[in-house]
């Protein structure tokens, strides 16, 4: 089955740059209301505890605007908690933060923390919030999600995008993690360093149902315009999965 791949727009770095120089320009809603009209599936935004590029304030504007989903990510703490639940969002994605890191260095230690996330995890879902786990590859983290009944995991890609010499083994750590949630009733999303060649690729996974990119598409919308690349992206996306489920029905 050909079965739809999403895609989700994140726009922190809408924010990066206007936090940069201070102000309110660029707005951060204005490119999630672009994303929404050029057929983006969701936005996503990484409300992080030093506030580095969205704010508390931002993510109220996104919630009361959007007619799509606002995928939240936020990392496991009591504070993110009480504003994921406060502000209402629909779904969250927990990711692992540290502060000095300039971006997200890999997918969040379940097995390590198992206590700490389950509970925020039941309280995020007694408020009827979806929930995602940002994690690496890895068939052990899958299984500690499985317990933790989550509704979706979000696979780490950048060392993907990054490895050049070992490209295709992370391809295929990546197709069998996929297929190990599915399998296990778990939806699969993808993201994180993801650019046109690595989509083409990752979309072939029919295991996956949405991708989740935003620094490539910000970067890219300065030489393209913010609409315009993420028609292209959409398009690639789509054109590699078609081919995909052509070669299989073959």
């Amino acid at each position: 089955m050909n079965s739809k791949l999403r895609l989700g727009i994140n726009i922190d770095h809408v924010a990066t740059i206007r936090n940069a120089r201070g102000g309110l320009h660029p707005d951060p809603l204005k490119a999630a209301l672009i994303a929404q009209s050029a057929g983006a599936d969701n936005i996503t935004a990484h409300l992080r505890e030093d506030r580095r590029h969205i704010s508390d304030i931002d993510i109220k504007n996104l919630v009361k605007k959007l007619k799509i989903p606002l995928n939240l990510e936020m990392a496991p703490t009591n504070e993110m908690l009480k504003i994921a639940i406060n502000s209402k969002v629909k779904r969250v994605c927990l990711v692992p933060e540290k502060r000095k890191e300039i971006t997200t260095e890999g997918g969040l230690d379940v097995l390590k923390n198992k206590k700490k996330i389950s509970t925020i995890i039941g309280k995020l879902q007694n408020h009827n919030i979806r929930v995602s786990v940002f994690i690496d590859p890895c068939i052990k983290q899958i299984s500690a999600c499985v317990e933790l009944k989550v509704f979706s995991i979000e696979l780490h890609t950048g060392e993907f995008c990054d490895n050049k010499k070992n490209k295709k083994k992370e391809f295929f750590q990546i197709q069998k993690s996929a297929k190990f949630a599915k399998k296990n009733n778990i939806e699969c999303h993808a993201g994180h360093g993801l650019k046109y060649n690595d989509v083409k690729e990752i979309a072939k996974i029919n295991e996956i149902s949405e991708l989740n990119i935003g620094h490539f598409i910000i970067g890219e919308s300065i030489f393209m315009g913010l609409k315009k690349t993420i028609l292209k992206m959409k398009n690639i996306i789509n054109n590699s999965r078609k081919k995909k489920f052509l070669l299989r029905s073959a």
